[in-house]
């Protein structure tokens, strides 16, 4: 029987990655699809409606299904070979089919209409409410509502679209993995930390060129480059790569853009909304385009004077070293580097000695022990799709009740598409009847070990590890009764707040003190350099503030513009930037073509999700800093009233619960140091 469809007999039913091969996955989608439609098919023919009957039974009907799409995409994002790449294209396909059938089956919506409409004398819980409002909003966004012939119009652009975020996806990884930048003379590198030239060195003899040096687009390659490589052509050379990165050539994605944006505009219209803001904002917090483009503006008005100063300040000191004050955008990292240096005496290269990746994970372990009163338990006996992955159980500390499988996957590989993410293999809640717990899985592209190093990381690489621990804390302790209301399936502005808040502690002396060891001597990390990291946290947030918010109003701008009007993806960028941008343009490239998060990540018009999210991350991690960072009982508020309802309530609801209050923004002014 096909592995992926057979029940695991392993501890926890934990997947089998030894018996799952790429040709399991089609046949297994096929058959799973078949078992869902005959479930389907009993759940029509119910004359009497209930809630059991329709939604629970709805729910159940996709279980085999949910675990064959989840392992999938889960393994096409994180380890995606030649073979599983090949299957991409039909695997969608058939998937995108399968839903748009169920979606706009009229008697399946008549079923969830008739609770709908009586909603209010079923007697339901909260939760049930959710799931009830959520169902039947489901079907509606998906078409429910057209006739016939709109029916056969939107399936087609689903299919579409389904097909080109794959697409898009596809040609950022291969684009990514295409590129390097081959250096013969060690004499070019000057600037470069050793740990940084013997990583080049060993990417280069694993590429079959000894004795050379070579850089990628990969993060932990390409962005220290940037910041200590002397050579300006070099950093030209890179910067440029990384500029015109799917903006031409085989992995191009300029008609990808055009064509998504078309077409997302064409459905949108089409299920009576606006515009496709209007339609992905409506289960926003925000609600609505007004909204999001009131606050993108008035984070900007406030950021702009010190994003104007923090330039200045870059500008003069390139000035003091070589006697121009013009930076380019491959001068950025560069001068920003020497500038933190001088202000701050501060260099991120002296971090990573106390940052060894597997005590800065420890780290986060322990600090969701002492906030959350959870214990990870590394288990060596349970297989993985990779020799890279750890595998830890996870229990309660209070009853030793097991909570959950984590995955942790950090390093890159050409397999594996740039960024860090955390995603599921199975979400928690009740599967036909029984409950069962997730298994999550967190995604990076850290700084790999030497022969002679370990993976030793930057002060961003350690906050990656603590931002998507805190996503998947939230997949980890969800309690919810629903699979559709677990862990992170909550609206996309609030989802990034047990995320950002979990970076909150990162700065923290009594959180360093933890992890933060010499990876030689065992020495803790000296309290001159956490003050360092401290005072660090103001540093260019102006500028940083202004960058996110430029991001946040392109995604916005590419939404909202009609989409017939656009010829050229750079042109479109560049008008879009032009309040945002404190560099001179170069005159090539678009950063839109390898935007993942909004044209193949789910983040279309909702990259403002960030920052808002950073409103109430800092508001309530104020909470705990007046009450200590560790504080037992603040940590249980935020663990029961938001990481273990998932999307179970509506999410100011919740926050309100933990925090007894609306979330204010002077938190965040405050620690951006806006004031």
């Amino acid at each position: 029987m096909n592995p992926l469809l057979q029940e695991s007999k392993l501890d926890h039913e934990a997947i089998d990655f030894t018996l799952i091969k790429s040709e399991h996955f089609l046949p297994a989608l096929e058959e799973a699809i078949k078992i869902a439609k005959k479930e389907y098919e009993q759940i029509k023919s119910i004359t009497d409606y209930s809630f059991e009957n329709i939604i629970i039974a709805a729910e159940d009907a996709t279980v085999k299904l949910d675990l064959v799409v989840a392992t999938f995409f889960a393994l096409h994002s994180a380890h995606c070979t030649d073979e599983l790449s090949d299957l991409a294209e039909e695997f969608n396909n058939k998937l995108t089919h399968f839903s748009s059938d169920i979606s706009l089956d009229e008697k399946l919506f008549a079923g969830v209409k008739f609770l709908y409409d009586k909603k209010d004398d079923l007697n339901l819980s909260t939760e049930e409410m959710t799931v009830l409002k959520n169902s039947y909003l489901g079907f509606a966004r998906n078409g429910a509502l057209l006739n016939n012939e709109e029916k056969i119009i939107l399936r087609e652009i689903d299919q579409k679209l389904a097909k080109l975020s794959l697409t898009f996806s596809e040609n950022n990884r291969k684009a990514t993995n295409a590129y390097e930048l081959i250096i013969e003379q060690e004499s070019r590198l000057a600037g470069l930390p050793q740990s940084l030239k013997d990583a080049a060195k060993e990417t280069a003899t694993e590429k079959g060129h000894d004795g050379k040096w070579i850089f990628t687009l990969d993060y932990p390659s390409y962005a220290p480059f940037l910041q200590y490589c002397e050579d300006r052509e070099l950093r030209k050379e890179i910067w440029l790569a990384s500029a015109r990165k799917c903006t031409e050539g085989e992995f191009d994605n300029s008609e990808v853009i055009k064509e998504t944006l078309l077409l997302r505009e064409q459905r949108a219209k089409l299920i009576g909304y606006e515009n496709h803001p209007s339609f992905v904002l409506e289960e926003r917090m925000a609600k609505k385009p007004e909204n999001v483009l009131k606050f993108i503006e008035d984070i900007s008005l406030k950021a702009k004077p010190f994003a104007a100063k923090d330039m200045e300040k870059i500008s003069k000191i390139k000035e003091a070293l070589t006697g121009d004050p013009e930076v380019r955008k491959y001068d950025g990292l560069f001068y920003t580097e020497k500038l933190k240096k001088q202000e701050l005496d501060f260099d991120d290269e002296l971090l990573r000695p106390y940052f060894k990746l597997e005590n800065v994970i420890e780290g986060a372990f322990t600090v969701a022990q002492k906030l959350f009163g959870i214990k990870f338990s590394e288990r060596l006996d349970l297989p993985k799709y990779h020799e890279d992955v750890k595998v830890y159980e996870v229990r309660d500390e209070s009853d030793d009740s097991f909570l959950g499988l984590f995955y942790g996957d950090y390093f890159p590989r050409k397999e594996k598409r740039s960024g860090a993410w955390m995603t599921s293999f199975r979400d928690g809640g009740l599967y036909n009847g029984v409950e069962k717990r997730p298994f999550i899985m967190n995604v990076a592209n850290l700084t790999k070990p030497t022969s002679d190093r370990p993976s030793l990381l930057t002060l961003n690489e350690v906050r990656t590890i603590f931002h998507e621990l805190g996503h998947g804390l939230h997949g980890l302790l969800s309690k919810t009764k629903f699979k559709s209301t677990s862990g992170t399936n909550v609206f996309w502005d609030f989802v990034e707040l047990p995320s950002q808040i979990m970076e909150n502690w990162l700065t923290e002396k009594e959180c360093l003190d933890i992890f933060a060891k010499h990876y030689e001597t065992g020495e803790s990390i000296p309290e001159e350099l956490i003050l360092k990291i401290k005072k660090s946290e103001q540093f260019l947030e102006g500028m940083g503030t202004i960058r996110q918010m430029g991001l946040s109003k392109l995604d916005m701008d590419w939404h909202l513009a009609d989409p017939k009007s656009i010829t050229n993806i750079r042109e479109f960028e560049v008008k879009s930037g032009e309040a945002f941008n404190l560099y001179p343009d170069e005159g090539v490239g678009a950063m839109s073509c390898s935007f993942g998060h909004i044209f193949a990540g789910g983040y279309s018009s909702g990259y403002y999700s960030y920052k808002w999210a950073e409103v109430l991350d800092a508001d309530a991690f104020f909470y705990f800093k007046e009450n200590g960072v560790f504080n037992a009982e603040i940590g249980k508020k935020f663990k029961e009233n938001i990481l273990e309802k998932g999307g179970s309530e509506d999410p100011m609801e919740l926050y309100k619960k933990f925090r007894g209050q609306e979330p204010s923004p002077e938190a965040l002014m405050k620690r951006c140091g806006f004031h």
